[in-house]
């Protein structure tokens, strides 16, 4: 993506449809005039009469608990430096946005437009009584440092200021796990970090808590080593000032450990990595290009342990990582700070989460076949949905035992359980999509590449990696498109229409009428058909010259579905073709099926939708958890419609018993845990979450998806064809470019995990 493109994309995702990415909304009842009386005059005076009489109040009936102040003057903002007040407010807007979706917290986004340190910091101690926590960010040092320690001192909640401690605990938790691959001690290790910020001062000191010698740690500025007899040190260069006889990086490499850069990129070169003890650790975290490019630094040395801060390379230091659970922790328990125990906690809890076995949703996110403790996996991804459920409570645990919590926590079980409902609220579905997609990209052909929103979608795929598109249409249409879009790439465009493909039009034709020929079909009518994009894109994919395909934004789906059928047909054993659709909700994902094909399923045909649809959680990373819906419960009625629901549960409690699925059941005991416990303890379903739904007919699935779509405006991926031979699926009319783009993503792992059966059958 050229850069004037991605400039003007990013302006305009922060323009609309809305300015900015957070908004405030209500949290209680104000539909009535008895609601607003409550929540204002002259309701509202009781709860303040109560926070009067005790402050501490104001965590019971007010949001301060869940309200973090991220907080900056924008004197240090990302790689652009002293930018200003406003300037820097999309920035922390962004790590509000953050807060909220990895660990449920309401960050509150505040620009102070003072440099000087008395009045940033009586500025912020006369704000936080708003607040539960404070989170400084992007302030340069080495005024950061004196904000933090007055802050730290001054108020009586958590402050940290991520840019110094977030990376300080990741990198942490990554040298512990590396150490012990490389089979080495942290106070035995030589260490040169590259940079003298307020990150490297953080990380460096951190190190040092878990054993870290001064003696063996080498710091460099821009200037070089920093070395006691240099002159005008500040307090935080003098701490780790050296005495040895070294005046460059190059000098300080040899024989050394590790390195830890927060500096700029390309200053390691390779004769410096080759230089290093065996099995050398390399933290190159520059943003956005590390201090040697991973590549590189993996040709050099072989026995090289390696991170950076890039998503692109494993062992990512992603700050995601600490600062949304560490806020989580010290809130739940009412710290009065964060303090090193409650770091070190953290550090510790993400160091051994990285050797526990790893959940298949993480495994599915990244491509992996199983992701286990080794040098290209020191640390956690940030999609593992553990991290919210194993870094607050070690935080939490470490508040209490240090002595700065006012509110214990006492059943940690019930605690883990809260934290991870917290989680199911953001579209972690979404991202696990597109990182397992780009993992093994595929070929896929858009068929109506001649429609703008279309061509939009293949382009996003391609830029961001997705899927290699083949492109269906028009071809001077298609180049007129992709010039109004600066869609640049070479990428393949195919007109069916024209003479250009006659030989493949043949090929074609005579395949599909030699697979129908007594159903009616002739050749020359096979011909026409493959003039037409659906059969000739279908025809594609069923001879390998394309992965998979995405048609159906233009035309009636029943109209798309035909030659889909014709072409691909049903894989075999499987009897009716069904479809799914994923729906992103404040619950978590729903897998809803069938939404799309089958008008009125019988209950065999309602099993076999059932087993697919729990295929398709499956392959995402998630234990189906199924119910088969009814308007009725557990033979209530003795009507037909209820009769099937419950014939289908026999049929599958029969035919596949570790399968978690229990019906003919209403919609709103599957979902509500505590209405199904205490009406029908006896089913499959009692204490368990339900994230799969199974409709007796087309019209009731079909109707739901689009209510929660329209009315709750929940993401929908699909609709998601299940039991054909190839990767093909169809789009609702009118679909929307993120639609699209998803729908590639799906259709890219649908043929990976085709590709993958078929080595399997093959090794077998």
């Amino acid at each position: 993506m050229s850069k004037q493109k991605q400039r003007r994309e990013a302006l305009v995702y922060h323009a609309k449809p809305q300015p900015g990415k957070i908004k405030i909304v209500p949290t209680k009842p104000y539909a009535t005039q008895r609601d607003l009386a409550l929540a204002y005059s002259p309701g509202v005076a009781e709860p303040c009469l109560e926070i009067e009489k005790d402050k501490s109040n104001a965590y019971k009936y007010t949001s301060k608990g869940n309200l973090v102040a991220v907080i900056s003057n924008g004197t240090a903002v990302l790689g652009l430096g002293n930018i200003g007040p406003e300037a820097s407010k999309p920035v922390m807007e962004g790590k509000g946005l953050l807060f909220k979706i990895f660990a449920d917290i309401d960050g509150i986004d505040i620009e102070v437009d003072t440099e000087d340190v008395d009045e940033f910091v009586r500025t912020v101690k006369n704000i936080a009584p708003t607040f539960g926590g404070i989170n400084l960010e992007d302030i340069k040092a080495p005024e950061a440092f004196e904000i933090e320690r007055r802050l730290k001192e001054e108020l009586d909640i958590p402050v940290m200021h991520d840019d110094q401690h977030g990376t300080a605990i990741i990198s942490a938790a990554a040298l512990l796990n590396a150490l012990e691959l490389a089979d080495k001690k942290m106070e035995d290790v030589q260490i040169v970090i590259s940079g003298a910020g307020a990150a490297a001062v953080s990380c460096t000191k951190l190190y040092k808590a878990f054993g870290a010698k001064a003696e063996n740690i080498v710091m460099l500025d821009s200037k070089g080593v920093i070395r006691k007899d240099a002159e005008n040190l500040s307090a935080a260069k003098l701490e780790f000032a050296t005495d040895k006889d070294i005046r460059t990086l190059e000098e300080a490499m040899k024989d050394s450990d590790v390195f830890i850069g927060l500096s700029i990129a390309d200053i390691v070169s390779p004769e410096m990595l080759l230089s290093m003890a065996d099995n050398p650790i390399v933290f190159a975290m520059a943003n956005p290009n590390p201090e040697i490019a991973y590549d590189l630094a993996l040709d050099t040395r072989k026995d090289i342990i390696m991170a950076t801060g890039r998503s692109d390379h494993p062992n990512q230091v992603n700050n995601v990582l600490g600062f949304p659970f560490i806020f989580r922790g010290a809130l739940d328990v009412r710290a009065t700070g964060i303090n090193e125990e409650m770091k070190m906690a953290a550090v510790k809890a993400l160091a051994e989460l990285a050797k526990q076995p790893v959940p298949e949703q993480v495994n599915i996110a990244y491509g992996e076949t199983r992701l286990s403790f080794n040098r290209e996996y020191i640390i956690p991804k940030p999609f593992d949905p553990r991290l919210i459920a194993e870094i607050p409570p070690a935080v939490a645990k470490a508040a209490i035992e240090s002595g700065v919590a006012q509110q214990p926590i006492e059943d940690w079980e019930k605690y883990k359980e809260e934290l991870l409902q917290r989680s199911g609220s953001d579209n972690k579905v979404v991202r696990l999509l597109h990182n397992r997609a780009k993992s093994n990209k595929k070929r896929i052909v858009f068929a109506e590449a001649d429609h703008l929103d279309v061509l939009k979608a293949a382009q996003i795929v391609y830029e961001e990696g997705i899927a290699d598109p083949i492109l269906l249409g028009k071809k001077e249409v298609v180049l007129e498109l992709k010039k109004e879009l600066e869609f640049d790439a070479d990428i393949p465009i195919l007109d069916p229409t024209s003479q250009e493909f006659d030989e493949k039009h043949i090929r074609y034709a005579t395949k599909f009428w030699e697979s129908r020929k007594r159903s009616g079909t002739t050749l020359y009518s096979s011909k026409i058909k493959m003039r037409e994009r659906n059969y000739f894109g279908a025809m594609m994919v069923l001879e390998g010259d394309a992965d998979g395909m995405i048609s159906g934004y233009s035309r009636a789906y029943p109209t798309v579905v035909k030659p889909i059928f014709e072409v691909i047909g049903r894989a075999a054993n499987v009897k009716k073709a069904a479809t799914v659709n994923i729906m992103i909700t404040d619950m978590g994902p729903l897998f809803l099926a069938d939404t799309s094909i089958n008008i009125d399923p019988n209950a065999e045909e309602l099993a076999e939708i059932a087993l697919n649809t729990a295929n398709v959680a499956s392959t995402f990373g998630f234990d189906p958890v199924m119910a088969l819906l009814s308007y009725a419960n557990y033979g209530s009625s003795s009507h037909q419609n209820a009769k099937k629901v419950r014939d289908a549960v026999s049929i599958l409690h029969e035919s596949n018993p570790k399968l978690v699925v229990d019906g003919e059941i209403q919609t709103d005991f599957a979902l509500n845990k505590e209405l199904l416990q205490s009406q029908f303890p006896f089913s499959k379903l009692a204490g368990k979450k339900v994230n799969t739904l199974i409709f007796p007919n087309l019209e009731s699935a079909n109707i739901t998806y689009k209510l929660l779509k329209e009315l709750n405006k929940a993401d929908s991926i699909g609709p998601i064809m299940v039991g054909l031979r190839k990767s093909v699926h169809i789009l609702q009319l009118g679909a929307s470019v993120d639609e699209m783009v998803n729908m590639t993503a799906v259709a890219v792992i649908d043929a990976q995990e085709r590709e993958k059966r078929k080595k399997a059958k093959a090794t077998n």
